[in-house]
Parts: structure tokens; sequence; C-alpha cells
């Protein structure tokens, strides 16, 4: 059929989207009804785990005080750390707004457990691009890893994006420390699940008893019933201004896991013979506490973003990961553009439906901590919270945009049809 460009615009309740993207809205999410209530249902259970670790735990309003100077016997904090310990299944938990971002919360795990003369092994390949300077994979003589003293081997993918379980075994043998990353990153390959996790660490500890597993749990939590620590790893790591965190956490991260090296990890984030004992909370308490426990809702939101992003994208015959009925873990849909032009359309059409700057123009920028410029739209209350809608992607091929988030259903869809809208108006989708 002949390509159209300049229909009458549908408008639906003040958003001028035209009819065919309605109509392919329409049937994504009638194709979408079964996995929402799968998702539904994950929620449910998920929000049961919350609410007993908050009545376990005796979460009172004294909680949501928070102290300043030193933070000794800061009641608020102590009972946080007890409240995600018991969610994700450890012994301990590290929850603080002083962590910056998930890379910052990676970074203290890594260096707490890790010393001069260790070895640390990638399990998933190529880890994202901001852990790059720190491990010393990029740039040297910047206090990395690898100036420390500590070496760095990888075990590459195989072709299908999938670990390689033999080659694991081979190079866990002598490796103090495991790195598993569980989402995608900026790559195509497929984010693992809580099983896969578990077949990594029987592989590598099979190999090597002694060895920790480390797991970056970004873009996973509440995805399934299930985290990484019951598939046996030793330390799980994320972000607050992800899923934990709801979109309602300001900032901060969390390290949840064993204990003793909970503990060293505080020792990193602070300082020896002080760790946890020390750090005001400030005002940041109730706002944590309001994130983690409105989490397995929001993430149920964003999965249904992105499930529905993976059905309607592939409506307009562009190709996503995971693919349709592909089971998920994490809230990210890579979806494979034809082009820059393309990609920066659809990225800056996402800003158009967010509820904050919506008005602003996302370009491509130098962003520190990556080899590449990277477009990111984000019209997020919390300044680059992924819980929240947002896409983004480096300008490189295979030119694919990574949407994760929101907060609500009803506007991440609306975000995704206003991003099908622009690409349409700059002659970069075709409709019939």
């Amino acid at each position: 059929m002949a390509e159209i460009f300049d229909p009458k615009p549908a408008v639906q309740k003040g958003f001028e989207i035209d009819e065919r993207i309605l109509r392919l809205a329409e049937k994504a999410e009638e194709s979408c009804a079964e996995r929402f209530a799968e998702i539904d249902r994950t929620a449910r259970v998920n929000g049961e785990k919350v609410l007993k670790a908050f009545i376990d735990n005796k979460v009172s309003a004294a909680c949501m005080t928070g102290t300043a100077g030193y933070g000794y016997g800061d009641v608020g904090r102590d009972t946080l750390d007890a409240v995600y310990a018991q969610i994700f299944g450890g012994e301990d938990a590290l929850v603080r707004h002083n962590f910056v971002s998930g890379t910052h919360a990676l970074t203290c795990a890594l260096f707490g457990v890790l010393r001069s003369g260790d070895k640390l092994v990638s399990l998933t390949g190529s880890p994202y691009d901001t852990l790059e300077e720190v491990i010393g994979i990029r740039g040297k003589g910047n206090g990395s890893l690898a100036d420390f003293g500590v070496s760095y081997d990888q075990v590459e993918l195989l072709p299908d994006g999938k670990p390689d379980l033999a080659e694991i075994f081979n190079k866990a043998k002598d490796a103090k420390v495991a790195y598993i990353q569980r989402s995608r990153g900026y790559s195509l390959r497929p984010a693992l699940t809580v099983d896969g996790i578990a077949e990594l660490v029987k592989a590598a500890k099979g190999a090597n008893p002694n060895i920790y597993v480390i797991v970056d749990n970004c873009y996973g939590e509440f995805v399934e019933s299930k985290e990484p620590l019951q598939a046996g790893a030793d330390l799980i790591v994320g972000s607050l201004i992800k899923n934990p965190g709801a979109g309602i956490a300001e900032t901060g991260g969390y390290i949840a896991g064993s204990k003793k090296l909970v503990e060293q990890c505080a020792y990193r984030l602070t300082c020896v013979g002080m760790g946890k004992e020390v750090g005001c909370s400030l005002n940041q308490n109730k706002s944590m506490y309001q994130g983690i426990f409105f989490a397995p809702e929001v993430v149920a939101n964003a999965l249904k973003t992105a499930v529905f992003t993976e059905e309607i994208m592939s409506l307009c015959h562009f190709k996503c990961y995971p693919e349709k009925g592909e089971k998920r873990g994490d809230i990210i849909t890579a979806v494979l553009m034809k082009d820059k032009e393309s990609l920066i359309a659809f990225c800056q059409g996402v800003q158009k439906g967010s509820p904050v700057d919506s008005y602003v123009l996302p370009e491509p920028w130098d962003m520190p901590g990556y080899d590449s410029q990277v477009i990111m739209a984000a019209g997020t209350f919390n300044t680059g919270s992924s819980i929240e809608l947002s896409a983004d992607a480096p300008l490189r091929e295979p030119f694919a945009a990574y949407v994760q988030g929101g907060l609500t259903f009803a506007a991440g869809r609306m975000g995704i049809l206003t991003a099908l809208q622009e690409m349409f108006d700059r002659h970069c989708l075709k409709l019939f």
C-alpha cells in the first residue's frame, strides 16, 4: 500500500495521535492481556513479601525521621537495612542515600571484596560501559581496580547472546569474584532470569567453591517472585532510582547478601572500623521506605509498559528484544531502529510524552563514562530515574533504543504513542 504522511490526526484526551497508531495500540493491548495478568500475579506475591518485611521488622513512625551529624543509632536507617535483607533473602543489607548511582554501589561492592592480587571475572561478557573505567578496561592511573593490582578476565557470550557455562567453569577456577550483570545493558543479549543466574552460580562455584558471586541486579528487582540471592549469589547490588525506589526515593542504592561481605562493602563506603554504624539519613528515610513499599506495583507498571512497547513496535515492523513470549529478566525493551535519525526521533518523541520537561528536546551528547555519544529521553521527577519512563541509547550501530520504566501504565503507554507519532511526523515510520 502507498505510504501516507498527511492524515488528519485523531485526538485522544488532548493528545494528537494518528488514528492508525491508536488502532495499533488497541490491538497491542488485546494481545498483552494474558501477560498483563501474569505481571499482576507476580506483583501481588512481591507486594505481600514487602508488607511482611515491614511488619516483621516493626517499621514505625520513628523510622521515617532522619538524623544529622554522625548518624549514630539511626533506627530508621538500621531498620531499613533489615527490611531490604528480608525482602531480598540476605543476611544483611546496606541501603544508603549516599550511593550516587548503581555504578557507585557496584564500585563499593567490588572494592570492598577484592584485594591486591585477586582476580575478577565477568561471567556475562563485557560489563556495562560505566564499569569499564572502574575495572581498568578503559583508562589507567585513575584509581581503578587494575591500578590496585586486581586482574580481570571475562567470559565472552555465545553467538546467541547466552552465557558460556563451560568457559565459566574454566575461568572461575582462580578468581576471587565472579561478576554477573543481570540486565542486558547497552547490548542485545538476553537479560538473565533468576533461574538463569542459578545456572551461572552453579558453574562458577562448581569450579571454585570459594568464589564470591556478585550480581548487578539493576532493572531486575521484583520482575520475578525470586531474587538472585535465592539462586546462590553472595551479593546483589542495585540503584534506588531504578526498581526498588519506585520513583519515590530521590537517590541512593543498596547492597544485600552475606553479612560478612556487606560489612566489607560498608567499610569501603564509610571507613574501616565504622562501616554501617555511621552515616546520617538526613531527610531521606521516608522516601526510601515508601519507595520499596510501592516498588512491586510500580515495577508491574514498568513491565506492562515494556511488554506493550515490544508488542506495538513489533506491529510497526521493528525488531524488539526480548521477543514476544520470551521470559523477562528485567524491565527493558530494546527496539532496533533502522538508522540514527529514527533513533533520535523515537527518543525525542518519548520526551514529548513525559510528565516533566516534555517541552525539552534531548540531543546526543558526550556523557561521562560512555565511549560514544548518548541520547537520553527522561522526563522524570528524579533526574536519571530509570524506573520512570525513559528511552536512551548510544549513537552507534545497531541503533537500538533502550526503553525502560513507567510509573503508571497510562503514562507509559502514552509516552510510546507520542514516540511513534514523532517518528511518523519525521517520515521515520510508515502507517497503512
